[in-house]
């Protein structure tokens, strides 16, 4: 499964979504360079096993995202980081 990410309006948050548009979750930065996966809806079943971090970095969160849906994560380009 594929997912875009996208920077939130929220400083140090970064949504998921699948390519029809719905949300998968998101990851949030808090403390710096302390990035943690929250999944929701059906993404919650997907992810199911995958621990939700702390990562030390964005692109180490959503390898393992990665892992868990055999999809790629890839940046909205439009409001990546």
């Amino acid at each position: 499964m594929d997912i875009t990410v996208r920077r939130t309006g929220e400083e140090s948050t970064w949504s998921l979504e699948d390519l029809l548009g719905r949300p998968m979750g998101i990851i949030a930065e808090h403390p710096p360079k302390h990035f943690t996966i929250h999944p929701e809806g059906q993404a919650a079943e997907t992810m199911r096993g995958l621990s939700p971090g702390p990562y030390g970095s964005l692109d180490a969160a959503l390898a393992e995202i990665e892992t868990y849906t055999r999809g790629v994560c890839r940046m909205d380009i439009d409001h990546g980081e």
